[in-house]
């Protein structure tokens, strides 16, 4: 090779490996100081360690009796102490205990082999079916998504429910929540949905609720069948608040990786409270100031955090379409978790004792219940009737202490006296069995029957 040549070569050479230089990131990912701390306090659900180097959101490792570890997640930090939070039960915790850096964030382990599984809030399969072969990682935390470059809801979406399908209708990417004090049903409306609707894939996760739920979830309310397209994610009332939290957050994730590959999915989430009475534990256990009824500042800002991951993906790849139960401790609409999910999600289905104790199911409100999407999925003669049975239940909830006495007199009030003749149809149409399902052209068919005889 002549020297001109090899210069050429040389220079070649040169410019190809500059252009390889210049695709790789010129900054890798900074991983920090690793350093082994000490455990020097544990006061209630926080672990206080020092010497210990790491970024809020990783993993730790501390020590406890018999050679055991634990995993411990860091919530934050004040001069040299570092909080951490367990996420499994602490036993035999022990003072200057070795607390080791695991380089770790929450990572969710996604395929196709979570369909038909139950898992923890850790991933861990409950089932007892073997370890789920996972065909990739997505972050526990999600990323957002450019709220213009969403999809809008022009879609309705088949709940299978005659009221909600009829009077509430619900778009495909809505987040809906269902509002209800303690044993008025809501679980059993989400049974009900989850066998009903028209969703490829099914993620729930079951957050706070009693450990009995969970198997009775799976084996009567899903069923061999709905189990097949679905994933549940158990993290019941015993686990720490940091497993509660985790739950919902794998859920989720879970939903969001399959939107992303162009699916349909439908996240039940059962509950939304306890989720954020999670967060308030932590909260204040690392010191945060109580401000509403005791719930520290960050339980507002992680509600949205959270609900906002819900919705359609960018550029139609798919969409989730969310439920969250919400309860309301006495029944009070006005309870803070309530006022501040109402606020941010896109409507809510009240479901009230009044109702459940007359013996209908299921026990929805449909007077103080809203769909936020109705305009953008109905059209002008089903939005009439609609807001004609509002009138007729409004009237006759009015009047109805004077009709169960009998001192109302027919003819005071034309709304009332129609209102009353079709008060049986009304309750036979609004009421429905768990094991019928109603799509929308039925439940619109029989709303048009019900006001209008067509």
């Amino acid at each position: 090779m002549t020297s001109i040549a090899a210069t050429y070569w040389e220079e070649a050479r040169n410019l190809r490996l500059a252009g390889r230089l210049r695709m790789a990131d010129p900054q890798p990912e900074a991983l920090g100081l690793t350093r082994e701390g000490v455990l020097r306090r544990a006061v209630g659900l926080t672990l206080e360690a020092s010497g210990c180097t790491s970024p809020m959101g990783s993993r730790c490792r501390v020590e406890t009796s018999g050679g055991r570890w634990v995993e411990a997640e860091v919530v934050g930090f004040s001069g040299e102490r570092t909080y951490l939070m367990p996420t499994a039960h602490l036993d035999g915790l022990l003072p200057n205990a070795r607390v080791v850096s695991m380089r770790q964030k929450g990572e969710v382990a996604v395929g196709e082999g979570l369909l038909g599984r139950v898992i923890d809030s850790d991933g861990v399969p409950l089932d007892g079916r073997g370890p789920i072969r996972a065909e990739g990682w997505v972050g526990l935390a999600g990323v957002s998504i450019n709220p213009l470059m969403r999809e809008p809801i022009t879609r309705s979406l088949d709940v299978g429910v005659r009221a909600i399908n009829a009077m509430l209708p619900i778009g495909r990417g809505q987040r809906v929540g269902l509002f209800a004090g303690s044993g008025v049903g809501k679980s059993t409306l989400l049974g009900m949905m989850t066998r009903f609707t028209a969703a490829d894939v099914i993620v729930v996760g079951l957050i706070g609720e009693r450990g009995r739920e969970v198997r009775d979830f799976v084996e009567a309310t899903l069923g061999e069948e709905g189990l097949r397209r679905a994933v549940v994610v158990a993290a019941p009332a015993d686990r720490p608040p940091l497993a509660r939290l985790h739950g919902a957050l794998r859920a989720t994730a879970i939903a969001e990786y399959y939107r992303d590959q162009g699916l349909h999915v439908l996240l039940l989430m059962d509950s939304l409270t306890r989720y954020a009475q999670a967060q308030r534990e932590i909260g204040l256990s690392v010191g945060e100031p109580p401000t509403t009824r005791g719930y520290p500042p960050s339980v507002f800002a992680k509600l949205p955090a959270l609900v906002e991951r819900a919705g359609n993906g960018a550029d139609g790849r798919g969409s989730i379409t969310a439920f969250y139960t919400v309860l309301t401790e006495g029944d009070d609409q006005q309870e803070p978790i309530a006022d501040a999910s109402r606020a941010i999600l896109d409507g809510h289905i009240v479901l009230t004792r009044r109702i459940a104790d007359s013996g209908q199911y299921p026990a929805i409100d449909i007077e103080v219940s809203v769909s936020r999407v109705m305009q953008d999925i109905t059209d002008a003669p089903w939005r009439e009737r609609i807001r004609k049975l509002k009138r007729l239940m409004s009237a006759y909830n009015a009047q109805r202490d004077l009709i169960a006495i009998g001192a109302y007199q027919r003819g005071n009030d034309p709304v009332v006296d129609e209102a009353l003749a079709r008060w049986p149809a009304i309750q036979h149409f609004l009421g429905q069995d768990v094991h019928e399902g109603a799509d929308v052209e039925a439940s619109r068919a029989a709303l048009a029957q019900l006001l209008d005889g067509v």
